[in-house]
């Protein structure tokens, strides 16, 4: 064991060095503020000199890096931290209570965020010989994995493309591929290939989620979100609280809740009307269901949210 330890050490070492690198990369890129898109497809970098407030924010299937600071995110009841050393992987779009826990003027907090194609991971499956991974432990759409040397070396190489943007088109996807292949093959790699594997419960439930996204403000029976998804209500209801914490229902309010709340932000609306574009019929549930989930009735919430706007 003592000579593993020695062994791992130095690139141990080397990782760290190469994230602190990535932290003034992406420190120079945010200067002026976040970039939500970048010349690369799907790469975002995010900066914040405070920690934040816990907000909403939906997750897509994405990879998230920490170069500097810490983030946390609720999940239902689960709690999800990362940083540094370790990375977040999202493998289906989920709700989820977000908050910056570290972060300063002098060490700001520093990310980005990958988007991930599971289409892209599906067939990087077929055209590979990738080793087994271990099982996954749990059937969540959300873990934390260890960040390594191949994983950041490769973010790193992305990164500097967007000193090179001429060569984006074709170096861009090839990088891509290979921070792919670098999950797959890391300690969450087996939870991702689940959702990538054609036919597969999790694959299928993929698609119901994603479904379900694109028509939120629609009435929606669980009993034919489970033929969709080819299984019986309650093993759908099973399987769908197993892979987001959350039942159908919740998943779906808190979708709703979340796009009202940036129509009354980014859009002036109302309370009302943005209750009825969302597929509310009852603006006092919503203003229930609003402040059970937000701290605070609507037009307070938004009153706070604008005051934090200023002040930043």
């Amino acid at each position: 064991m003592e000579n593993v330890k020695r062994f791992d050490m130095p690139k141990e070492r080397e990782t760290d060095r190469l994230v602190g690198a990535l932290s003034e990369k992406i420190a120079r890129l945010t200067r002026n503020g976040d970039m939500p898109a970048t010349a690369i497809p799907g790469l975002s970098l995010f900066r914040r000199e405070e920690p934040t407030e816990p907000f909403s924010g939906l997750y897509e299937p994405s990879l998230c890096l920490v170069a500097q600071g810490s983030k946390r995110v609720l999940l239902g009841s689960d709690t999800y931290t990362y940083d540094a050393r370790n990375y977040l992987i999202t493998s289906v779009h989920l709700p989820t209570i977000v908050q910056v826990t570290e972060a300063s003027r002098e060490r700001p907090y520093l990310g980005l965020k990958l988007v991930l194609d599971l289409r892209e991971v599906s067939g990087l499956m077929l055209d590979t010989r990738l080793p087994a991974p271990a099982p996954p432990q749990s059937r969540r759409g959300m873990a934390t994995g260890r960040v390594t040397l191949s994983l950041v070396d490769a973010v790193h190489r992305l990164i500097d493309l967007l000193g090179e943007e001429k060569d984006i088109p074709i170096l861009s996807p090839l990088i891509h591929r290979e921070i792919l292949y670098r999950l797959l093959t890391g300690d969450q790699g087996a939870r991702l290939r689940q959702f990538a594997t054609r036919g597969s419960r999790s694959q299928q439930m993929a698609h119901t989620i994603e479904w379900m996204k694109q028509h939120f403000t629609e009435a929606i029976s669980v009993d034919d979100l489970a033929r969709m998804a080819g299984m019986s209500p309650s093993s759908f209801h099973q399987h769908f609280r197993a892979m987001t914490a959350l039942s159908p229902l919740q998943y779906q309010k808190q979708l709703r809740l979340q796009e009202a709340r940036r129509l009354m932000l980014t859009e002036h609306l109302d309370a009302a009307t943005a209750s009825f574009r969302v597929g509310y019929e009852s603006p006092s549930q919503f203003s229930r269901e609003y402040g059970r989930m937000f701290g605070a009735p609507p037009r307070r919430d938004m009153t706070h949210l604008r005051q934090i706007a200023v002040s930043e």
